[in-house]
């Protein structure tokens, strides 16, 4: 877009910015309404990798209530920050549960920590009633000095 252009773009709506693709307004006097998603319909996707590394400050219900996937990766492996988060696991939870329509939903995470074989163990029966599966990788890919498990995902 040329300079004028843009020039006249920004200024055609005083007040507003975006943040992220979504028009805010600065001027509010809470922070986090100036990030809030506006209310839309849910995006289906095939695979949707958990932000921040499964990390507390950048997902909530909310995410999995919008984002609606088949495939959902955890990659978290750093419990002195948080991740991956207990509270983002109970989030898709809750955010599953209001989706309406019992689509299947796989968890596939990256690193087996503590914090996803305590929530899979506890939360268990509620995963059944939701239709998600944990995915356990029983492979291992040796790449020179490094190993780490893989899964293969088709669609």
């Amino acid at each position: 877009m040329p300079e004028d252009e843009l020039s006249r773009s920004s200024h055609s709506n005083p007040g507003k910015s975006l943040v992220n693709g979504i028009k805010t307004n600065p001027a509010s006097n809470n922070p986090k309404s100036s990030l809030s998603v506006p209310v839309g319909p849910p995006v289906y996707v095939d695979l949707a990798y958990i932000p921040n590394h499964c990390s507390g400050k950048n997902t909530d219900p909310e995410f999995f209530k919008r984002v609606r996937a088949s495939y959902y990766v955890v990659s978290g492996n750093d419990a002195a920050n948080g991740e991956p988060s207990r509270a983002v696991l109970d989030a898709l939870l809750e955010g599953k549960s209001q989706w309406g329509e019992n689509l299947q939903v796989t968890l596939i995470p990256t690193h087996d920590t503590e914090v996803t074989r305590e929530w899979y163990q506890q939360t268990h029966e509620k995963q059944q009633e939701l239709n998600i599966m944990v995915l356990a990788s029983s492979s291992t890919v040796v790449m020179q000095d490094e190993s780490f498990p893989a899964c293969k995902i088709e669609f």
